[in-house]
């Protein structure tokens, strides 16, 4: 997923265009609710190396990450709500584009594009920690050979 889909140029949103807004919210709500699973995958995958763990230092490192993890699912719920929300605001746009509070519904379109776009980033560096982390449990616990067993 490219960062530049969740921003756009300046005053692009003066006066719509509506339905494109309503279109690019809706894939917003998609790709939340695809990293909403992709947690539940990373969330398990921590968990499946968290009970082997016996070094002390590996332990803490996990404990971090977890906590990582539960953010930025509080963070996904949190925004996909604001998402849908606004999916329903733009829908009412679409049908009627002198909406008296279109300005209000642009404010917040910007507001969620910055949201949408910090997620992602933090999202994608939590990604790529658990997966070295786990790699580095995996190799310092020596956990090949157990799991093998």
């Amino acid at each position: 997923m490219n960062d530049t889909k969740y921003t756009q140029q300046p005053n692009a949103l003066e006066n719509g265009p509506w339905d494109e807004l309503y279109v690019l919210t809706g894939h917003w709500k998609s790709d939340l609710e695809f990293y909403s699973d992709d947690l539940i995958f990373l969330h398990h995958l921590v968990d499946k190396y968290f009970m082997w763990i016996t070094k002390s230092e590996n332990l803490s490192l996990v404990r971090e990450i977890k906590k990582e993890l539960y953010e930025l699912n509080k963070t996904n719920k949190d925004l996909l709500e604001k998402v849908k929300k606004h999916v329903i605001q733009l829908g009412r746009l679409v049908e009627d584009p002198n909406h008296k509070d279109a300005g209000i519904i642009k404010t917040e379109h910007e507001h969620l594009e910055e949201e949408m776009s910090d997620f992602v980033k933090s999202f994608r560096k939590n990604r790529k920690e658990v997966f070295k982390i786990t790699e580095y449990v995996i190799d310092s616990e020596h956990l090949e050979q157990l799991m093998q067993s």
